[in-house]
């Protein structure tokens, strides 16, 4: 499609992957050091940091923050990059096809 071969589209294309790979990267390595953690390092994580609550339970909890956190910080990311672009791209198409129709 001649949309996608062109430079406005890869733009956004690129501008996108600069954010998902590596942040898709960073939380893949901070989930396999968590299972890791949980299997090899027994002691480590039965560290008992206040009652029942120790540092294998309080990483495991962290997971689910940093996946809101790294939903968050993508919503402000496509906000302020992806959706600019998109819209510019989505008004342009719309334009030519508009244009299209007239001929």
């Amino acid at each position: 499609m001649a949309v996608q071969a062109g430079d406005e589209f890869q733009e956004l294309r690129r501008t996108h992957r600069s954010f998902v790979f590596p942040m898709a990267i960073a939380f893949l390595v901070w989930y396999f050091a968590y299972v890791l953690l949980a299997d090899y390092a027994h002691d480590f994580m039965s560290i008992k940091l206040a009652g029942n609550i120790n540092v294998g339970l309080v990483l495991g909890l962290l997971q689910f923050v940093s996946t809101f956190g790294i939903t968050a910080a993508y919503v402000h990311f496509s906000n302020k990059k992806l959706d600019p672009k998109a819209t510019a791209l989505r008004e342009r198409l719309e334009a030519t096809v508009d244009e299209g129709d007239l001929k």
